[in-house]
């Protein structure tokens, strides 16, 4: 079963990051985020990824290209003009790059590379975020309730330190980033049919949000379904982000990291 990440998009509230590199290769770890979310997918055995590439593409497929090299020992012989591999840590992953357009909405850039899936039943998901979920799990379920979508659904943590005070002004807890209003939200990891692709629009499909028509529909037809999620997920949305993932993951702490 192959895995679709979402890569294309301009990460405008991480803009002194992506200046100069799609959102996905924002780094934790000295590795992009889109790394870590294949990681886990790579886990479980899921070796074959489509990556609907835009805002500087380039970027994401030179670091594909050039990683067998920029992960092994080598020998370069100038005179000869050879170069020597020696050993290598890699991946056994096989990757589709497509480019799916600038400024391709989410729906198009899903419709564009419809003919790299065929008839088959998919995963995707967005390569900005990382989580812990259990994807053998969220297979499972998703052929249990046999709908057209399945999607991971997450509480989000709120935004800011939750204060309970009382009447004198007096603090009574505090709470740093408590869960937020108690509503399910679209976490990504998501499973789909072929069928799916049928409620994008055959025409001007660019402008399609997926998030909106084509989900929104699958709803009201009774075909799509919430697999909720109770362990991490968080979204790399702006810089705080970035800094408290990297610290997850230099203290060696980081939820998602299940690899060894």
């Amino acid at each position: 079963m192959k895995t679709v990440i979402f890569a294309g998009g301009l990460g405008t509230r991480l803009s002194e990051e992506t200046e100069l590199k799609p959102k996905p290769m924002v780094e934790i770890g000295g590795k992009p985020i889109l790394w870590h979310i294949m990681k886990l997918y790579s886990y479980y055995g899921f070796n074959e990824f489509v990556i609907c590439c835009g805002y500087k593409s380039y970027v994401i497929k030179d670091f594909f290209y050039h990683y067998y090299m920029h992960s092994a020992d080598i020998t370069i012989d100038l005179k000869k003009n050879n170069v020597e591999y020696h050993s290598a840590a890699s991946e056994p992953w096989k990757i589709t790059l497509a480019d799916t357009g600038l400024n391709t909405q989410t729906g198009g850039r899903l419709k564009r590379i419809q003919k790299y899936i065929g008839n088959e039943p998919f995963m995707l998901t967005y390569g900005d975020g990382v989580s812990n979920v259990d994807i053998p799990a969220l297979l499972e379920y998703h052929y249990r309730h046999g709908k057209l979508a399945t999607m991971t659904a997450v509480l989000p943590s709120g935004k800011f330190g939750a204060l309970e005070i009382s009447g004198d002004g007096k603090i009574d807890s505090f709470c740093e980033k408590p869960q937020g209003d108690g509503n399910w939200v679209n976490g990504g990891f998501m499973v789909l049919q072929p069928e799916v692709f049928d409620y994008i629009p055959e025409s001007d499909y660019d402008s399609c949000i997926f998030e909106r028509a084509p989900l929104e529909n699958l709803a009201k037809d009774g075909q799509l379904q919430a697999y909720k999620h109770t362990g991490f997920w968080k979204p790399m949305d702006t810089l705080r982000d970035k800094t408290e993932l990297n610290e997850m993951w230099n203290t060696g702490s980081a939820p998602w990291k299940v690899w060894k």
